[in-house]
């Protein structure tokens, strides 16, 4: 079950880096090629452990929600990364305090207000990857009262 754990957590954190790139997200013009600010619903799953999060993404997070998250628990890095026209493909490194590290792949469709990647977690080299997913959908451009900022 902890490494279970492990892998859903480090898929979450890499998964919503996603739909980044090394550019700016200021243009409007661009926005059928970025991810918007607002209030964002994303569920990940890996070896069949399910967990669904709601986060409110203020404009100025957006670049580190989807450019490089690192959580409480994960710092990631992603030496492959083709993100543009709709779809996105990465490959990188998360490591957690303890310098326990999860290879992930990851690849799929995104959208400005969805985003659904599939690949694995990797949670000892030489093993194989374990099937996991992340699927987010942006609930409204506004955050209700109360909501978790990311």
């Amino acid at each position: 079950m902890k490494t279970r754990f492990l892998a859903l957590t480090a898929l979450g954190a890499a998964a919503l880096t996603l739909g980044a790139s090394d550019r700016p997200y200021a243009a409007a013009a661009q926005a059928s090629d970025t991810v918007l600010p607002g209030y964002w619903e994303y569920t990940t799953s890996a070896v069949g452990v399910r967990d669904t999060e709601q986060k409110c993404v203020r404009p100025s997070e957006i670049n580190r929600f989807f450019g490089g998250l690192s959580t409480r628990r994960w710092t990631c890095t992603y030496p492959v990364r083709e993100v543009g026209g709709g779809n996105a493909r990465f490959e990188g490194v998360c490591r957690d305090r303890k310098g326990r590290t999860v290879r992930v792949r990851l690849n799929g469709t995104y959208r400005s207000e969805s985003f659904r990647f599939t690949g694995g977690a990797q949670l000892a080299r030489g093993t194989p990857y374990l099937p996991a997913s992340i699927t987010a959908r942006r609930i409204s451009a506004e955050c209700p009262a109360g909501a978790e900022y990311f």
